[in-house]
């Protein structure tokens, strides 16, 4: 395979891992400064660069952003060498109370608290603050609209619902005219909801997508791969993310964020489902991680994955999940005991 590969025609070319940094941010708890200087050192230790770190001011209410700001600095790593992609939609705010206001449980040990903000202005004052957090050298080359989904989602109504992606559709007016001014490069979407992007992309024009527990080992409906299928003939890039489902299929008590009860029936599903993918995976002397990075990389036009990890000492096998060799005979038995889709085309 080769090591960098085409994001689209964005231009970039992009190593087939791209590194998610919400363990920055201190997702599901508190990290020392030192563990995530060594996250970073590890992360833009790789021979291929330039190494992509993803981010967002949702991680931490910005504290991802000033991580990576600082922790560059130290290492002293040229920004060429580095692309960062911010996603936008969440502006910091004061904290007022012992934790933030927004996903309660889930951020720890923060000093402020963050609010979405999704129109022309408030997407300009995201990118603004970004830019402000990271600090100089370090400028965003990647921006997107940060799921837009999760509030179209919950509209009251049609017509509130219309109002919101009246708002969205300005946040990408705001983007494009950063872009044209040379500020930002290439424009996409992060999104969990599959249907939103597709909606948007006949919407708006977009450079590059990120999708998130969408496509994966264990969730990949036949329109999910139609419309990977239909943006890479569009030339739109994509990015594949949350492949792990919160690392619920490598063996983690949280899926898509939230934690799983053995004593709930819809659960016991899944837990079944990760069974017998943990068993085939010994069966065949597989990592199920590595099944989990290769199966999301396999369908045409997905340029990389996005992976997380708090520890440093896994950054580097994470990197190495891109190349593992997985025999054509697991595929086929995933296959055969109906954990993927029998008409999936692009395995065994």
């Amino acid at each position: 395979m080769p090591t960098l590969r085409e994001l689209g025609k964005t231009g970039l070319r992009i190593p087939p891992i791209v590194f998610g940094t919400s363990a920055l941010g201190n997702l599901y708890q508190a990290y020392s400064d030192e563990t995530k200087l060594a996250i970073l050192r590890e992360m833009v230790r790789g021979t291929d660069l330039p190494v992509v770190l993803d981010s967002a001011g949702k991680y931490g209410a910005g504290l991802a952003l000033e991580v990576i700001g600082n922790g560059l600095r130290t290492l002293g790593v040229p920004p060429e060498q580095i692309i960062i992609s911010n996603k936008l939609a969440w502006v910091r705010t004061p904290l007022h109370g012992p934790e933030p206001t927004f996903e309660k449980g889930v951020w720890f040990g923060l000093k402020h608290d963050a609010e979405q903000t999704i129109s022309y202005h408030g997407i300009l004052r995201c990118w603004e603050q970004g830019c402000e957090l990271l600090g100089a050298p370090y400028r965003p080359r990647l921006v997107s609209v940060h799921d837009p989904d999760e509030v179209l989602n919950a509209a009251a109504s049609p017509t509130e619902r219309e109002r919101i992606m009246q708002n969205i559709v300005g946040a990408y007016r705001a983007l494009h005219e950063l872009q044209r001014q040379g500020h930002v490069g290439p424009i996409g979407v992060g999104a969990k909801d599959w249907r939103v992007v597709r909606e948007l992309a006949e919407l708006v024009d977009l450079d590059w997508v990120m999708l998130a527990c969408s496509l994966t080992v264990f969730h990949h409906p036949p329109a999910v791969v139609a419309l990977v299928a239909s943006l890479a003939e569009r030339g739109i890039g994509i990015i594949n993310s949350a492949v792990f489902h919160a690392g619920f299929l490598t063996g983690g008590k949280f899926f898509d964020y939230r934690e799983l009860r053995q004593d709930d029936p819809t659960d016991r599903l899944l837990f079944a489902w990760r069974d017998k993918f943990h068993a085939l995976c010994r069966q065949h002397d597989v990592l199920p991680a590595a099944a989990c990075v290769r199966f999301a990389m396999s369908p045409p036009g997905i340029a990389a994955v996005a992976l997380n990890t708090s520890r440093p000492e896994q950054v580097q096998p994470n990197r190495a999940l891109a190349s593992a060799d997985i025999p054509a005979a697991f595929w086929a038995a995933m296959k055969d005991a109906r954990l993927i889709s029998r008409d999936y085309p692009f395995v065994a």
